[in-house]
């Protein structure tokens, strides 16, 4: 990842909602796009939690990136409050020094298909939990606002 700004989901979770095929600099209104969560170990994978969806509108804005919150325990130990803290912490920094305004992609993202855990048996609670993203209730046409480093592109109807 470019510069020492942090995408708070590469640091959240074991698997990160980054991809290694990121989505590209230019992301269209119409573009198939996927939030991930789980997938993690070697042996015995976790199960992979996802929310799908088409772009319905890009925006980019100057926002202010503090420090990070320390929240002072594993991120397999973050409670729900933990994740919607560090959610509306993005974007933030490691250090007092990185702070500054940066410049963020926004996509609004038209939900279509969904899977999410329903009981912390099924894995961590991340940001997908209950049928819901962070506090939202996942309803097929709900637009949601998203970074776009939170993203990765996807087939249409995949």
């Amino acid at each position: 990842m470019n510069g020492t700004f942090l995408v708070i989901a590469t640091s959240l979770f074991a698997a990160s909602a980054l991809a290694d095929d990121a989505l590209p600099a230019a992301p269209q209104p119409g573009d198939c796009v996927t939030f991930r969560e789980g997938g993690s170990g070697w042996l015995l994978k976790a199960p992979t939690y996802w929310l799908r969806g088409v772009i319905a509108g890009v925006s980019r804005e100057r926002r202010m990136a503090k420090v990070c919150p320390r929240i002072g325990k594993p991120v397999s130990a973050y409670t729900r409050v933990d994740q919607l803290r560090m959610a509306a912490a993005t974007p933030c920094v490691e250090h007092d020094s990185e702070v500054g305004e940066v410049d963020v992609l926004r996509l609004q993202v038209s939900v279509e298909a969904w899977e999410t855990p329903w009981s912390y048996q099924h894995g961590n609670v991340g940001w997908l939990f209950r049928g819901q993203f962070l506090e939202q209730t996942l309803k097929h046409g709900q637009v949601i606002d998203m970074d776009a480093g939170w993203l990765e592109p996807c087939e249409a109807g995949s």
